[in-house]
């Protein structure tokens, strides 16, 4: 008997499958679509996935190699998801083996065995179990902790973000000998099996109950609940404040009402705490995450529990939109106009329309929620594509903020803020509240300038400024992170004239504090929560109602609900009106509208202030109006008229090299030699506003088509042209459907 032929996906930068033959002495009814093999490739061993099985091949029998071994005895893809990243693959135009495997989690690519990973974890002594609760009274984290391993005997690493618990505070415990390390928890257990599931709305472990619906909420669950079990895409926009994640909480429990499983996409995990947090209080140990924060084992087996239904509910960044499920039934994109969504390297997805296109193979419904929707999102749902659902009222009674534009034009500024500006924020702190500065640039100062010659402290590999940390003494690349000591004289002219120019988060902070010596204030960005536990032990003197000033990036500008927050302040809102990018304008106004709904969320009314030098500018005076959607209209009608997405489809060929000569050069000979196409518009090549990126060279072709169709074939043909050419194997390109960035 002629035995068949193994197509396999390697993850290799070729874009092709493989042919093998099967192991020696294989038996056939082993060998299913999905599983891991070993395989020879060249002088390596590598590990690939079955695709199909076939007849013939294109290559000889005889030269065909036998695969070395069956890693897998069931498949760890199953075909559902083996179908969706071949899609990714051609959509993409990216390597269809490397495309599959990333859906795997990084143990499984790198060969492991598909088994849950025993992890060390926590339990109570015995001085642990006989400690009175009043012991923590100064120290919240570790009295929830031990309250957490009283009622449950153990904890594992990979459960701590879930349960919103601190590893220190555990950590701490163990040092006061009230808890101790477990190794090897054995986590293989299979005793939450999908027909053991609970149907009740609240879930195992859950201690939270259900909120009382507006009418608005309880039609919006009342639409999402009754398309279960069919596809539907459901627009959830809701004003800030408006109950949006309640509205996803008891669809969720609809779900699992009916033996299904959920999946939750998060923009960034760190950024959003409280949604895992609220998740977990409403349905308890049924919630896993899934995120790149975890190690490659607590990844591995929070992966296995959602495919073997051991978990009901998957909270993840953009990558867990490949996770396996036991019985997928709906899926949540929370903030589905957020950018982080869009992964801008290797495969090169957004994981909101893949995982429409998952919803859509899948037969099940999906909801894209968000306050600020993207223009495509707005416009799928005018044209009838999705269902309109929308929160106009805040929840609990809650007011609108005020909204005011505070013009800068010929203002006295005192390190970027305007008397009005500090006026509001004394006013605020006297009244016992909290106001939130926001200002979208870490550092103390985004330039170093001498001030006798105008030397301009620049990086080494980047056409970037490199910005000073003062804090730290450093200059730093924020696009590459080259680092060097702040310097004590000018290197150009040797005088000591240097100077700090515009303003960031760091500077604002030492600022602020001079002029509130009494109040406590907090700088929330990447360099003040780089460490584990720093943004939670942040957020928990926030939530202790304590009067402050909160100074932060957009890291304070989605996911947050700061009920004591009763004042906004926007610091510099013009940045982005002017940008090179057509989304400029969109993204300030989603920015805006964001950072703006963190005042007034419970009883007290909010503020917002916005210093600005363009008050006239029609996206903030709308914003100001309150008329967000003439707004977004405007929008729609400057895309139309440039056919820009979402009337018109994009794509760009990234180019780079070490020589800026031969990298426009390569573009400029692709653009020649793609083949006629009516409609086709191609721009370039143009260097990026960034057009040198840590010691490399960049140039790029954009391309532009009313028709998806006619764009994907010359996406395709210049493809097949880089690979055919020699010139290009010298250097990095990359294909990029749908860009969201131009830099």
């Amino acid at each position: 008997m002629t035995p068949p032929i193994l197509e396999i996906a390697l993850p290799t930068p070729l874009r092709r499958y493989f042919d093998y033959l099967p192991p020696v002495d294989c038996p056939e009814n082993s060998l299913q679509p999905g599983i891991r093999l070993t395989v020879p490739f060249g002088r390596r061993t590598l590990t690939g996935i079955l695709i199909r099985l076939k007849a013939t091949s294109a290559i000889a029998p005889e030269q065909l190699k036998n695969a070395r071994a069956i890693i897998d005895e069931t498949p760890v893809l199953c075909e559902q998801l083996l179908t969706l990243t071949q899609w990714a693959a051609r959509y993409y135009h990216f390597p269809p083996g490397e495309a599959v495997f990333h859906a795997l989690p990084p143990a499984l690519r790198k060969g492991r065995a598909n088994k849950t990973v025993s992890e060390t974890g926590w339990r109570l002594t015995t001085a642990g179990l006989g400690v009175s609760d009043g012991a923590f009274k100064n120290a919240p984290r570790q009295q929830q902790a031990w309250q957490y391993l009283l009622q449950h005997q153990r904890v594992t690493s990979s459960e701590l973000m879930p349960l919103g618990l601190s590893r220190t505070a555990l950590q701490a415990l163990t040092k006061k000998g009230l808890a101790t390390t477990a190794d090897n928890l054995d986590l293989d257990a299979t005793t939450l099996a999908p027909q053991a599931w609970s149907g009740s709305a609240g879930g195992a472990g859950g201690t939270e109950q259900q909120l009382h619906l507006n009418d608005e909420q309880h039609s919006a669950v009342t639409a999402i609940s009754s398309g279960l079990g069919r596809f539907n895409a459901y627009l959830l926009e809701g004003v800030t404040g408006s109950g949006k994640t309640e509205v996803y909480l008891q669809a969720i429990s609809q779900a699992l009402a009916q033996q299904q499983q959920a999946l939750v996409l998060v923009p960034e995990i760190g950024l959003t705490p409280q949604t895992i947090a609220r998740f977990t209080r409403r349905f308890g140990d049924q919630v896993v995450a899934m995120h790149s924060q975890l190690s490659d084992s607590e990844r591995l087996n929070a992966w296995r529990a959602a495919a073997l239904g051991q978990a009901r509910i998957v909270i993840g960044t953009r990558s867990a939109v490949f996770t396996p499920f036991h019985s997928l039934g709906l899926m949540v994109i929370d903030e589905e106009h957020d950018t982080s969504y869009k992964q801008q390297t290797g495969l090169r997805y957004s994981a909101r329309d893949v995982a429409v296109k998952r919803a859509h193979m899948a037969n099940i419904p999906i909801v894209l929620g968000s306050a600020t929707p993207a223009i495509e999102t707005l416009f799928n749902a005018r044209d009838g594509r999705y269902h309109m659902l929308r929160l106009q009222q805040r929840a609990g009674g809650a007011k609108a903020p005020e909204f005011s534009l505070i013009d800068m034009r010929q203002a006295a500024l005192t390190d970027g803020f305007c008397q009005q500006t500090l006026d509001a924020l004394r006013h605020t702190i006297a009244q016992g509240n909290q106001a939130l500065v926001y200002i979208n640039r870490r550092g103390f100062a985004p330039t170093l300038m001498c001030h006798t010659c105008g030397w301009v402290a620049e990086c080494q590999h980047c056409d970037a400024k490199l910005v000073m940390h003062k804090r730290h003494q450093r200059l730093r690349c924020h696009h590459c992170d080259f680092q060097q000591a702040l310097p004590a004289h000018c290197p150009q002219c040797q005088q000591r004239q240097l100077q700090a120019i515009g303003h960031g988060t760091e500077r604002s902070e030492h600022f602020l504090k001079d002029q509130f010596p009494t109040t406590t204030v907090l700088r929330i960005d990447r360099d003040t929560t780089s460490s584990k536990g720093s943004l939670d032990a942040m957020l928990e003197r926030i939530h202790s109602a304590e009067p402050a000033l909160l100074i932060g990036t957009q890291m304070l500008a989605k996911g947050h609900h700061f009920e004591h927050v009763t004042l906004v302040a926007i610091i510099d809102a013009d940045a982005g009106l002017y940008s090179a990018d057509f989304r400029g304008p969109e993204r300030t106004a989603q920015l805006l509208t964001q950072v703006a709904g963190r005042a007034g969320r419970a009883e007290k009314p909010g503020k917002v202030m916005v210093q600005t030098h363009t008050p006239d500018h029609p996206v903030l005076a709308l914003l100001a109006q309150g008329r967000g959607h003439e707004l977004n209209n405007l929008l729609l009608d400057e895309r139309r008229n440039l056919n820009l997405p979402p009337y018109g489809y994009l794509a760009v060929v990234h180019c780079s090299g070490t020589h800026p000569e031969r990298v426009a050069a390569l573009l400029e000979q692709l653009k020649a030699h793609l083949p006629a196409n009516d409609g086709l518009v191609v721009i370039g090549p143009v260097e990026p506003p960034i057009a040198k990126l840590a010691g490399r060279f960049r140039c790029q072709l954009l391309f532009k088509h009313t028709c998806r169709r006619a764009l994907h074939r010359s996406m395709h043909h210049a493809v097949h042209w880089l690979e055919a050419t020699p010139e290009a194997k010298r250097l990095r390109w990359s294909i990029d459907i749908d860009p969201q960035d131009f830099i």
